[in-house]
């Protein structure tokens, strides 16, 4: 099962709701990552199991909260691969972002809430 947290800057007010690293449920795995470009962090897919055909060979990178709130894939084995991009856009640079690490607006180290914020599958 994975886990959302909260992470929030004490200095510049900056919240994120991501796992903070990679982490993976049953149906979904995610990376956190930091995008230089939008000074942002999500949790970007980098495999998931498909519900239907359509979605073996995606052209858009799913994100994160629409394979999360979708029922659950029937009678599925294998993972889809995916390659890790900003969910906003494939052209902006990107770096892993694993806690403790700087925040990307002011460079403070974020620390997690003590409770996750979400438990997803």
């Amino acid at each position: 099962m994975g886990r959302t947290y909260l992470f929030e800057c004490s200095k510049c007010g900056y919240r994120a709701r991501v796992s903070g690293s990679a982490d993976r449920g049953r149906h979904v795995a995610v990376q956190t990552i930091l995008c230089t470009e939008c000074k942002e962090l999500y949790d970007a897919v980098i495999e998931f199991k498909p519900s239907s055909r359509k979605e073996i060979h995606p052209k858009v990178t799913p994100r994160f909260v629409a394979l999360v709130n979708r029922l659950p894939p029937r009678k599925v084995r294998y993972w889809v691969k995916l390659k890790l991009v900003c969910p906003i856009s494939a052209r902006h640079r990107i770096r892993l972002w694993k806690q403790p690490d700087k925040c990307p607006k002011c460079g403070t180290f974020l620390e997690p809430g003590a409770i996750p914020f979400r438990r997803w599958d």
